[in-house]
């Protein structure tokens, strides 16, 4: 039997090596290396305090795991950093005003440091875990949490006081009031005996004076078995903010472990389905000045009775649809952001994902002056906020215009005024140190490119500061004169740059991570195309052409993975992996094309959201259009189109399969979804709502309803430990090809793969049956 095992896997093994020796210097063992052939890049990027050193993660010698390393500009060179220097590192905290101290924690302790000498205070040390230090108002004194309540320390003094009493766990409950007898026999008692009288009296001035000497300490909260969080006191130390977490009781899947070092098979416990019971919220306010405490009540809030616009789909019966629910919707509510002169707002999102609110919180009373609201019947966008220095203006990023802009609002007024506009996204904000400028990360270049602005407070032209083509992802140092840059172009991977923060200045590079083995290859520069879909619409997509086709003229479409990703650009992919097969694929003769369909990243909010209730509507839309475009333009074999991806992507190639047989003839899923009422709530409630609520967008969305649709051959390819998307997906899928009949299909499994691969042997495999795949189907 073993003989005959060894003989078979040499067979394949040798069928792979035929599949590898073709006309390119690349084969699929060494592509799916990964960074162990490209090279490792710089990561985590971050500066010391002294606005020269910049440190960071990296492996350029191939080590079992990266190391930390750090330049000195201007002339440094990358070097390893020291055990004991990593030790004292300073990492994260928080800066005064004036940006002469700075307070942040470290193994559970808090420290301070004097910025100008360097100088580090530790402030506590205890075996309690200390953290989210922040300076108080006056900045005579700092704020930390530990066990679940907040501590001050006076730096006059060098005390520590705690500032309030939570306590978790069952609330000790009011004695029961004594029944209309009891208090009879007990006034009866104390009228008849005068000992009894004397006794109580005794007994009653005791404990007043007791409680005349006990020093007075912060009334007890106690919040039984709710999860506390986002504890944080107002500048003057009057309120506290907190959060209240009530966890949901829903069931989450096991997945099954078959390979463990025990040999005994385990269940590693993953996610819940989407639909299950969700965690509730409340917010709630401490007033330590009256010793009490109250919540806020949402109730006030515009649109907050509203139904989505969904359910009418679903009304029956003779009654008019009621637009309004009985009871408040659900929300969440973020930490405060307070101003410097104490003024506090929030961020409220509803549950069900369609409204989000910016509110000023009157913290006296608990209750709120809305400032903006946000709404989408699809699913809500994000975006951070913060106040400016005038204490008057807040900033915020919102969709109101279809794309994601800045925006300031005068929280007296209300007046809101928008700062950026155009079709491109900001996709991050961060305020100067003097309060007069922001700096952006945007796409104002155009959707393919992402660079780092400058913009004054009052709105204006963006000054565009990095120059590179491709994607900048900048870290500012503390005192932000210099840009540490990790750059990339859609050939080259990540780098790291420094350069001086101004415009028109040169970027030096400070790393070299590529291997001389990937330097050996003409890696090519995908094209960047437009098409149109049959709605009108232009579609973008990566292009990979070959040198000479094939004389099948094959082609093969890449669907990216979701969660809200951008593939098309020109910064190096994500999807390293893929992007070198496609070079591996062009070189055998295949066209290949990479989209980003609707519900990619950067396109703005009409783009993000044109799957709503319908995933496998429009997303497969475009591909089916694209492959339309292939041979209308680059006379691909109408006959001769594959398709591939993983997660969404996987997802996108089993509809196509089962919806579209008269366009792709071969596709491989990786990893699919092959039902999203078995897929997480976080992501598919946006995009589908619930099961229950929604059954229709369930039903027209998931591969496993359009199983008879198989016409050609498609490859299935799951890890079984895979925690995200589970291998019960692909179980199920298969039984119902088993009872279709179906026999154009083939599962590929990996005991000891995740979602996300990590093996290399693993990578290789799965890239060889797909390979193998479209080499016997398309050529």
């Amino acid at each position: 039997m073993k003989r005959t095992i060894t003989t078979l896997l040499l067979g394949i093994c040798g069928l792979f090596t035929a599949l590898a020796q073709a006309p390119s210097a690349l084969n699929i063992d060494q592509i799916m290396l990964g960074d162990r052939f490209t090279g490792f890049s710089p990561e985590n990027v971050f500066w010391g305090e002294d606005n020269k050193t910049i440190y960071f993660n990296w492996n350029p010698t191939m080590d079992t795991l990266a190391a930390l390393y750090k330049v000195i500009l201007p002339t440094g060179k990358p070097e390893k950093v020291s055990l004991e220097e990593q030790r004292n590192l300073i990492g994260g905290g928080v800066y005064s005003r004036d940006f002469s101290r700075k307070v942040f924690s470290r193994s559970g302790d808090v420290f301070l440091l004097e910025v100008a000498t360097g100088k580090v205070q530790q402030i506590t040390n205890t075996l309690d875990n200390e953290g989210s230090p922040r300076f108080t108002g006056d900045e005579k004194g700092l704020t930390w949490v530990s066990n679940n309540n907040l501590y001050l320390w006076d730096s006059a003094t060098g005390s520590i006081t705690q500032l309030t009493n939570f306590k978790g766990g069952q609330a000790t409950r009011p004695a029961a009031k004594p029944l209309e007898y009891e208090e009879w026999l007990k006034e009866d008692q104390m009228d008849m005996f005068e000992v009894l009288r004397w006794r109580k009296g005794q007994r009653d001035a005791r404990e007043r004076q007791t409680k005349a000497l006990q020093v007075k300490r912060p009334k007890e909260i106690n919040y039984g078995t709710k999860f506390l969080s986002g504890l944080q006191a107002s500048p003057d130390l009057r309120f506290v903010t907190f959060r209240y977490t009530k966890r949901a009781e829903s069931k989450s899947t096991d997945v099954p472990n078959y390979v463990t070092e025990s040999g005994y098979t385990t269940d590693l416990t993953a996610r819940s389905k989407v639909g299950t019971p969700q965690d509730t919220y409340e917010f709630g306010i401490y007033d330590r000045n009256r010793d009490t405490f109250y919540m806020v009540d949402t109730k006030k809030l515009e649109g907050i009775y509203d139904k989505p616009t969904f359910l009418k789909d679903y009304h029956k019966g003779d009654k008019p649809y009621n637009p309004k629910y009985d009871k408040p919707r659900e929300v969440s509510i973020g930490g405060s952001v307070f101003s410097d002169d104490g003024k506090a707002v929030v961020s409220i999102r509803a549950l069900d994902n369609k409204d989000r609110w910016i509110v000023l919180l009157d913290l006296v009373t608990g209750q709120m002056k809305q400032l903006d609201r946000q709404h989408d019947e699809a699913w809500i966008g994000g975006g951070g906020m913060g106040w400016l220095p005038d204490n008057e203006h807040l900033w915020f990023q919102s969709e109101a215009t279809g794309y994601s802009h800045l925006y300031t609002i005068n929280v007296n007024t209300g007046v809101k005024k928008a700062l950026t506009n155009g079709s491109f996204e900001v996709l991050e904000t961060n305020l100067s140190r003097d309060g007069k400028t922001f700096y952006l990360t945007a796409s104002a270049e155009g959707p393919h490119e992402r660079h780092f602005y400058r913009l004054p407070i009052a709105g204006g032209k963006l000054e565009k500061i990095t120059t590179l083509k491709g994607g900048n992802e900048v870290s500012l140092s503390p005192d932000e004169s210099t840009l540490a840059i990790r750059y990339s172009y859609s050939n080259q991977p990540w780098e790291l740059y420094w350069m001086p923060n101004r415009s028109g200045a040169a970027p030096l590079q400070l790393t070299t991570s590529t291997s001389a083995a990937f330097k050996t290859y003409p890696w090519r520069t995908p094209e960047i195309v437009w098409f149109t879909a049959r709605d009108g619409v232009k579609v973008p997509a990566r292009l990979y052409k070959p040198n000479k086709a094939a004389p099948s003229r094959p082609a093969v479409i890449f669907v990216h993975g979701a969660g809200y990703l951008q593939n098309v650009h020109h910064w190096w992919s994500s999807y390293s992996r893929e992007y070198m097969f496609h070079n591996f694929l062009a070189d055998r003769g295949y066209t290949v094309l990479d989209i980003d369909y609707r519900g990619s990243a950067g396109y703005g909010r009409d783009w993000r959201t044109g799957i709503y209730r319908h995933m496998g509507g429009k997303d497969l839309d475009d591909h089916v259009d694209g492959a339309k475009y292939l041979v209308s333009t680059h006379k691909v074999n109408p006959q001769n189109i594959g398709i591939y991806g993983g997660s969404y992507g996987g997802f996108i190639t089993l509809m196509a399969m089962f919806t579209a047989p008269e366009t792709f003839k071969s596709g491989a899923g990786l990893r699919s979804v092959t039902d999203w009422a078995h897929y997480n709530h976080g992501y598919t409630a946006n995009i589908l709502n619930t099961p229950v609520e929604d059954s229709i967008a369930y039903r027209r969305s998931s591969p496993i309803y359009f199983a008879e649709g198989l016409k050609g051959n498609l490859l299935m390819l799951h890890g079984m430990v895979d925690v995200n998307v589970h291998f019960q997906d692909v179980v199920r899928l298969s039984q119902r090809l088993i009872e279709l009949k179906k026999d154009k299909w083939d599962l590929a499994v990996f005991p000891l793969e995740d979602h996300g691969f990590v093996e290399p042997s693993s990578w290789a495999d799965e890239y060889k049956r797909i390979f193998k795949l479209f080499e016997e189907t398309l050529k």
